[in-house]
Order: structure tokens, then sequence, then C-alpha cells
């Protein structure tokens, strides 16, 4: 049997080990992708009492490409100016869904996904879909796929429609893993959190049992025996949630499928970085990596406990406490 529930981590969303007081981290680019991953942000920063840090990375250049030292000094210069601009904005935005939070700005010249990385460490990071990079071009998710796969703490990213409708459920993967309980633990807390239910999913598929007669199946038995895994993987969450609303999902089909599915009008999709189907050296899973890319609501990937980020090295930095 899988561990059971850690820590009540309602206190802090920001990840099992995150040390207290550490901020909720939000990338900025100065895109509306980014500015509605600020606003998530800043909610969750509220309801955890904990400040947040906009980061936002500029730069990214190699200098050998510029023959003109002149011109390299400029462009530096504009993109420095441009930098503050947009993280000013983030700020002003982060302020407005969030009067009274604590906001830090901090320009980071580099590359976006390290610097985020470094500076959330276990915590909570969010970021956006899909930014712009430092020339304009679309990123299309690469940002928020590479912190997905390496963060150390949860990542959440903001995606697809954000409801707040006092109804609309957390939904979390479930799939007998450490990593799922994990993402159950944080699935709770923010259902929690908000006051709204949470839905459990847990699917079950084997092609082969397509190739068995049907009079040679106990369907019944194999679902019974997925409820369990989910039972157990549940087991002692309504101690720590006394008043938090759970249902439970057990279907006969593809994991992302089905979470897909019911992640349709969802408050957040919560997903573990691999499951039990998963090798051990890929960093995200295919349905984690599934549902980054293509979930209707906000998807929030939650790694296991103890699990470490590899070492980045962020670029030159200019904080800016507001």
């Amino acid at each position: 049997m899988d561990e059971g529930p850690g820590e009540n981590p309602v206190a802090a969303t920001t990840g099992d080990g995150a040390a207290p007081g550490r901020p909720v981290v939000v990338g900025a680019d100065g895109s509306e992708s980014a500015l509605r991953a600020v606003r998530w942000a800043a909610r969750a920063a509220r309801s955890t009492g904990r400040g947040l840090l906009v980061v936002l990375a500029y730069g990214g250049v190699d200098p050998s490409l510029v023959a003109d030292a002149t011109i390299w000094r400029r462009y530096q210069q504009e993109m420095l100016e441009q930098a503050r601009e947009q993280a000013r904005r983030a700020a002003e935005t982060a302020r407005a869904e969030a009067p009274e939070l604590h906001v830090t700005e901090e320009l980071v010249d580099g590359p976006a996904a390290p610097a985020l990385l470094e500076r959330a460490g276990d915590g909570l990071l969010v970021v956006g879909e899909q930014g712009v990079g430092g020339l304009g071009g679309a990123l299309v998710g690469s940002v928020a796929s590479t912190v997905a796969a390496h963060a150390a703490g949860p990542v959440v990213v903001v995606r697809g429609e954000v409801s707040t409708e006092p109804d609309a459920p957390v939904v979390v993967g479930v799939d007998g893993s450490p990593s799922s309980a994990a993402a159950i633990d944080f699935a709770a807390a923010v259902a929690d959190a908000e006051g709204c239910p949470m839905i459990a999913v847990h699917t079950w598929w084997d092609p082969l049992v397509d190739t068995v007669p049907q009079e040679f199946l106990d369907l019944d038995a194999i679902t019974a025996d997925e409820r369990r895994v989910l039972a157990e993987q549940l087991a002692g969450r309504s101690d720590i949630h006394p008043d938090l609303e759970v249902s439970t999902v057990v279907a006969r089909s593809r994991p992302a499928r089905s979470l897909l599915e019911h992640a349709r009008g969802a408050r957040l999709l919560v997903v573990g970085t691999r499951g039990r189907g998963g090798f051990t050296g890929l960093l995200l899973g295919s349905v984690s990596r599934a549902m980054v890319h293509r979930a209707p609501c906000p998807v929030a990937v939650v790694p296991p406990p103890g699990a470490r980020a590899q070492a980045h090295t962020g670029g030159r930095a200019h904080a800016a406490a507001t």
C-alpha cells in the first residue's frame, strides 16, 4: 500500500518541505497568457497568506551574433526598459487582484525556465500556457513544459477556462503511485481552501483485455480491485479535511481521455509527474505532458515527495521589492 497523506499542505500549497513563508513564484513576460497566470498566482498567494514573486526573464540573445557593440548595448538597454515596464504591469495586475498582497519583482537577464526553477525551489510555481520570447517570437508552451518536467515543487500551468464558480471542482488523477499520492494532497488542500468539491478520477486500461473472450473475464472483480486502489490512496484525507466533499470516478478508459473529460468546467486539474506505468528515467509522464498541453482548465503538475530539481543557474538579477 502506498504511503498515506502527508502533513497538511493547506497552509501552504507550495509543496512538501517548502520553507515557511516562501512566496508563490510566477513567470511574467508581457503576454496576456502570463497576466492570466499572475492573476491566478495572486489569488493562490492571498489564500495561503504568502507573498508573490514576479519573475521576468529577458535577453537570451548571444552577443556574439551582433557585430556592432554599440547596437548590442542599445538593444540590451531597450530590452531592460521593456522588461521593467512588463514587470511593473504584472505587479499592478497582481495588486488589482489582491490589493493587500506583498509583491516583489525580479528581472533576470537570461533564459526563463532556469530562472523560475531556481527561485521557486520546492515551492509553488505558476506560469502561463505560452508566452513570447525575447525577440517577440511565440514560445508555445516551451517554458511551461520545461518547468513542469524539472521543478522540485508543484507547477500550475494556467490555461483554458479559469472557473470561479462555487461548485467548480478540483479534479485529481489517481493511479496508485507515490506521485499520485502527492497530487491528492495538493488537490485536497486547494479544494479545501477554496471551499469547492474534489473529484478523484482513477482509470484502468489493458489492451490485452480486449483480446480475451468476455466469458473469461470478470470485469466486476477488476473494477472492484481498482476501486480498492483508489480508496487506499484517498484514505486519511477526511481526517485532515473533514469538510471536504469528495466524489470518485473509476472508469475503464485511457487516463488522458478520462481526465480531459472530467476537467471540463473544473477549477483545477491536478496530476502527478509520472504514474505507475511510467519509466523511471522520464521526468514527465505521457499523461501529465498531455494535460500540460491539452487541459481545458488550469493544470497542476505535482512531483512525488523528495523530488529535487536539477541544478540550474540563473542569470544576472535585478531585484525591486515593491
